[in-house]
């Protein structure tokens, strides 16, 4: 279950990447995706077409208070001085290359209205569109996300997308994927859809830790969740993490587990 790199002549941008096995044949990708990779696309739309200016005006209150306080924190300050340090901002910088901003796309934020980790991550990628000029446009996608919560992301800057992209957005550009705690499956078909090395190049990935997921199979042998998490085993010698520090109570539940994700045809 490894994954290999051919260095052609000219110059290492061809990657031969060998999956783990599926039944008892291997698949080779070489700058290209699936055949089979469903399109995204599927049109949605709140299933809930009525909403209030009071229920708008608590929840944008709600939101802007997490956002303060999350803010104020020690938690918070750690994760600035992170991003801020010399090896993450030099990722940072190889990612951007001569592009000014990065573009947010936030996937699997969850119920802003009934959740309080999904606020607590919201009110971070805010914080951090507020704190970071080479952020640039935010784009948010979940499928159970209200007519209430759309209107105010909508307030708070972001763009909430009229279709499913299931995760299949492809890096044409310097992306910023953030995903808090999203299913495995998610992350997996990102990498799918972008398995090519100037895609992969072009993504900042914030979520779940690529190393747990790969501690987890190798003590728990399942074949189901081999399958279902294949590109990001096959990913994990090109890719550099970050752990990100969680263990305050206020902010373990939204973050524990959580790290940056850099990808680089050179392996670790």
């Amino acid at each position: 279950k490894t994954l290999s790199l051919e260095k052609p002549n000219p110059p290492a941008e061809d990657w031969k990447i060998v999956l783990p096995r599926r039944g008892k044949q291997k698949r080779q990708f070489r700058k290209t995706i699936e055949s089979e990779l469903q399109k995204p696309g599927q049109s949605w739309s709140p299933i809930d077409d009525q909403s209030d200016p009071e229920s708008e005006s608590k929840l944008m209150q709600k939101m802007l208070s997490y956002v303060q306080k999350l803010e104020s924190s020690q938690f918070y300050q750690a994760f600035i001085d992170q991003i801020l340090s010399h090896e993450m901002s030099d990722h940072l910088h190889r990612v951007s290359g001569s592009e000014e901003k990065l573009q947010m796309v936030i996937y699997g934020i969850g119920s802003i209205e009934s959740y309080e980790p999904p606020r607590l991550q919201l009110s971070l990628a805010i914080l951090m569109k507020r704190k970071f000029t080479w952020i640039g446009e935010v784009q948010v996608f979940d499928p159970v996300l209200s007519l209430t919560e759309s209107k105010v992301l909508s307030a708070l800057g972001c763009s909430v997308l009229s279709f499913n992209e299931q995760g299949q957005r492809q890096a044409l550009k310097p992306t910023l994927f953030f995903m808090p705690h999203c299913e495995a499956g998610l992350f997996d078909n990102l990498l799918q859809a972008n398995w090519e090395v100037n895609m992969l190049n072009q993504i900042v990935l914030f979520g779940n830790s690529f190393e747990a997921y790969e501690q987890f199979l190798s003590v728990c042998k399942d074949p189901i969740r081999e399958e279902r998490q294949r590109h990001i085993m096959a990913i994990r010698r090109f890719t550099k993490e970050f752990a990100i520090n969680a263990t305050s109570d206020d902010y373990f539940r939204a973050f524990h587990s959580s790290s940056w994700h850099f990808f680089s045809h050179q392996s670790r």
